[in-house]
């Protein structure tokens, strides 16, 4: 069995995106990670380069920075790693910049990709997900936050990137046929600096919107504001091994009353639902589940 990594990346020092980190927690199963490095305005591809290790394949790209509808642009980039991996790889491991696996799930993963190795009827492995938000103390438990994301699909040219990179769809825009994997993939978006942030903000939003619509819309502020997610619970579980050096050189200070709930009617009943039953109603779905 033959697992290529890919993942895109621009500015990566500037918005302080923790993709070495993500990178380096999918290089123990994958023998090859492909990693598309756009144009950028710092070093990103000298802090890629750094990675000590065979494994790493850069391709060196020039993003489109006027496909603004619905952050395409991303999916584009995203194509364009998945493209140069190896032609004979089973399987096509795709990371996020802000996303990390634990090194507890890799076992998980690698018997799940030798499972349904010969398996047809399965085009790609669902992960669970948990978001971090304004430290690495406090995880999203509301259901703003996408429980579950496709992050392995089959080496297959039908299969691309779909909308803003979230997930993947194959042919003529059909949903994969997937299975759901005990392993979570651990999305760091939203923990940095809140000044990185607040930078980070305005630029991702010109991905999807215009400049005036960003002028509008999003606040001019020194500091991202925290204070306005609607609920959080504390992590009480460990981090991945390749974190630690980032969470130790953290430099702000967020704190959350636990107790603070700001939810809808609609969120209450689904979160009762999602409670007893496991099923979240009205849930955006990229994938089905087999």
């Amino acid at each position: 069995m033959k697992v290529s990594g890919f993942t895109f990346v621009r500015n990566a020092i500037r918005y302080d995106y923790p993709v070495v980190e993500a990178i380096k927690s999918i290089l123990p199963i994958c023998d090859e990670v492909v990693v598309a490095v756009g144009n950028s305005e710092d070093d990103t591809l000298g802090l890629i380069r750094s990675i000590d290790s065979p494994k790493i394949r850069i391709v060196e790209t020039v993003w489109d920075d006027s496909l603004r509808e619905g952050g395409r642009v991303l999916a584009e980039e995203t194509n364009k790693a998945f493209a140069a991996i190896s032609p004979d790889a089973d399987w096509a491991f795709y990371i996020q910049g802000d996303e990390v696996v634990h090194e507890q799930y890799l076992p998980a993963i690698k018997k799940a990709m030798e499972q349904y190795k010969n398996d047809a009827k399965v085009d790609g492995l669902l992960f669970n997900y948990k978001h971090f938000y304004g430290s690495y103390d406090f995880v999203g438990e509301s259901t703003r936050w996408y429980r579950r994301e496709v992050r392995i699909a089959r080496n297959r040219k039908d299969i691309f990137s779909y909308h803003d990179a979230q997930g993947f769809r194959k042919g003529e825009n059909v949903k994969l046929n997937v299975k759901l994997i005990d392993a979570f993939v651990y999305h760091y978006g939203w923990v940095k600096d809140p000044r990185a942030m607040q930078d980070k903000q305005k630029s991702f939003n010109r991905l999807y919107h215009t400049d005036e619509w960003v002028e509008k819309n999003i606040a001019t502020a020194d500091e991202f504001d925290y204070s306005g997610v609607d609920a959080l619970g504390l992590f009480k579980g460990t981090h991945p091994a390749v974190m630690q050096g980032r969470i130790n050189r953290i430099n702000w200070k967020f704190d959350y009353d636990l107790s603070y709930r700001r939810f809808s009617l609609k969120d209450r009943i689904r979160l009762f639902v999602e409670s007893i039953s496991g099923y979240r109603l009205w849930e955006y779905r990229n994938y089905k589940i087999i």
